[in-house]
């Protein structure tokens, strides 16, 4: 029990005019006091949950399943193993094949799992609004088995490269990063996503058992102004969102200022064009959060979890908008040549017996790069900080592949990959070369791999590979020990 945590009287007052009388205020304080259970989410781009559920039983972690979210685990380890190790330096994380998620943040993009299973093809979009550090963005890309394009925005420029690292150790690869204010998209993208994920920037009223001085600073005038920018950017999501698609709207607070009052603005702008999608039959005793409205509401003890709100809407017709914008400037990029196109893939099927990569091929002066396929109709819309994946620089005598090409497709790979063991991979993470236990006459580049899946790139070079690990990701520290 934390008993340290900060919760400020005005604060507690305000929730007594709130909270659902079926609840206690008691039970609220005395929950916000107590630790928050570890969980993580497994990552199906590189590993199934039975695989995971093995490699946690070899390492005597006990998990149990998180209700709502089949892919989710709470997670207890040790505080031994935890103070020696932590979960960010273990073989699994580091592999990009778990991502440590809170619980409830895990139900935002899972209230979009059955229209995203539904899609067929690679043609359709998706937009996350407020996308860093990455845990929904990548829960989203998952979700959607690296198909379609998957648009990721982060207004912040610190948070947007912490977003782009966790993309690449994830392994999605069908994603499109911007660097703008959530409130251009309605102007700049006019109905062009099929479907949009607002996790909008708030006031963290449901992060105390986390972060135990998340209410140092509040007070009911910073809930109101925080309820202002959340009205102007679920106000640009519904306008970039198609006719027919769904938007759901979340935050990680619990004041209705930031949640029910800013769907009842939604729903006031655009009146018979939104329809509420009501949420009670998520997952089992979903009900037991839900609103009247037929939001989710979750308060810390329902679920032993973090506070989040959650709301789910259909956009039933197009709407009228009649200030959109239209971006200048010229797209930067060029179609790789078909001759050194040709020559790129015979080196991967040569090299990896790798079939073409899933995608288009683009070129920006030295740098290769493989777009998502769905990428054409929106590429000219906004400016992207990032488009797809680098999978290579380009040189008079071909292609020097890079490190992402390996994280994303690495998979794809039916031959030259080494599975790292775990001295090996402590090396590889460090920056250093790779010894093997026996000369070798392969030569080329070779994708590594850990927990089987593709984690980077190496060289053979007869008694070692040679670590191509980029330097902004070598690790500091003690990684991939137990005790």
């Amino acid at each position: 029990m934390d008993k340290n945590t900060y919760i400020p009287e005005n604060f507690i007052d305000d929730v007594k005019s709130y909270i659902p009388p079926h609840l206690s205020l008691e039970d609220f304080i005395d929950s916000c006091q107590q630790p928050l259970r570890l969980s993580v989410r497994v990552n199906t781009l590189k590993m199934s949950v039975a695989d995971f559920e093995k490699e946690a039983q070899k390492m005597s972690w006990q998990i149990s399943p998180i209700p709502w979210c089949p892919e989710g685990f709470w997670l207890t380890r040790s505080k031994e193993e935890e103070a020696a190790l932590p979960i960010g330096n273990t073989a699994l994380h580091l592999s990009g094949c778990i991502y440590v998620q809170e619980a409830s943040s895990m139900l935002p993009p899972l209230a979009l799992r059955e229209e995203i299973h539904a899609i067929e093809g690679n043609e359709f979009a998706i937009l996350d609004v407020a996308a860093a550090p990455g845990s929904k963005t990548s829960q989203l890309g998952a979700l959607m088995d690296n198909r379609g394009l998957l648009v990721a925005n982060e207004f912040s420029s610190s948070r947007l490269k912490v977003l782009a690292a966790n993309m690449k150790r994830m392994g999605i690869s069908n994603c499109a990063l911007s660097h703008f204010d959530g409130k251009i998209f309605g102007d700049y993208m006019f109905e062009c996503f099929d479907h949009i994920l607002l996790d909008a920037p708030c006031s963290g009223e449901g992060t105390v058992r986390k972060d135990p001085n998340a209410l140092k600073n509040w007070s009911i005038e910073s809930n109101i102004e925080i309820a202002e920018v959340q009205k102007s950017l679920i106000k640009s999501a519904f306008l970039a969102l198609k006719p027919g698609g769904s938007l759901v709207y979340s935050t990680c607070t619990l004041t209705p200022l930031e949640n029910q009052q800013v769907c009842s603005y939604l729903l006031e702008e655009f009146g018979d064009a939104v329809e509420i999608i009501a949420l009670d039959h998520l997952f089992d005793n979903a009900n037991l959060a839900t609103t009247d409205q037929g939001y989710l509401h979750v308060w810390p003890q329902i679920f032993d979890s973090e506070g989040f709100f959650i709301a789910k809407f259909k956009k039933r017709v197009s709407v009228a908008h009649h200030d959109q914008q239209i971006k200048k400037g010229k797209f930067p990029f060029e179609a790789f040549a078909p001759k050194a196109q040709l020559a790129f893939n015979a080196y991967l099927k040569k090299q990896f017996k790798m079939n073409a990569l899933p995608g288009n091929l683009m070129q920006r002066d030295k740098e290769l790069w493989l777009f998502p396929e769905h990428l054409e109709s929106l590429r000219d819309k906004i400016k992207y900080a990032r488009l797809g994946v680098k999978v290579g620089t380009i040189h008079k005598n071909g292609v020097r592949l890079e490190h992402e090409l390996a994280t994303s497709f690495g998979q794809l790979a039916k031959q030259n990959t080494q599975a790292l063991t775990q001295s090996q991979a402590v090396d590889y993470f460090q920056g250093k070369d790779i010894r093997l236990e026996k000369l070798t006459s392969e030569t080329g580049e070779v994708i590594l791999t850990l927990c089987g899946a593709p984690v980077g790139l190496g060289k053979w070079q007869k008694a070692k590979i040679k670590n191509n690990l980029p330097r902004d990701l070598i690790a500091q520290g003690q990684l991939i020990t137990w005790v």
